[in-house]
């Protein structure tokens, strides 16, 4: 049995790129890789008609639909540590700017000896 890979995983943030609910964020909840689709929070909300049973009371109940893995990207959190990087990188910039070029003194030049 071969394993389908997926781009997103259980617990990624997303945001929804293409279709109805396009800009959409959330996290994903649960992968259905042989589909290729994905269960976003707060995404894709649908109502389901459930049957009363032993165990629940039935009626009216919202949950998630799924979404195409094709229609979602991972959203990036930015690290801490490329943000250190690049204050750094921007502080030292600036102290570059800061200080003043001091020129460089010139040095004569010989004169060339003229050939006789």
């Amino acid at each position: 049995m071969n394993r389908i890979k997926s781009h997103v995983k259980k617990g990624d943030d997303v945001i929804v790129l293409t279709g109805n609910h396009r800009g959409a964020t959330g996290k994903v909840l649960h992968v259905l890789a042989r589909k290729n689709q994905v269960l976003i929070e707060g995404v894709r909300m649908i109502k389901r008609h459930q049957r009363k049973t032993q165990d629940d009371q039935g009626g009216i109940i919202q949950r998630e639909g799924p979404i195409h893995n094709s229609n979602v990207k991972i959203v990036e959190k930015p690290d801490k540590k490329a943000d250190k990087k690049a204050e750094k990188k921007a502080e030292k910039a600036a102290a570059k700017k800061e200080k003043p070029k001091t020129p460089k003194a010139k040095k004569p030049k010989a004169e060339k000896a003229e050939k006789a």
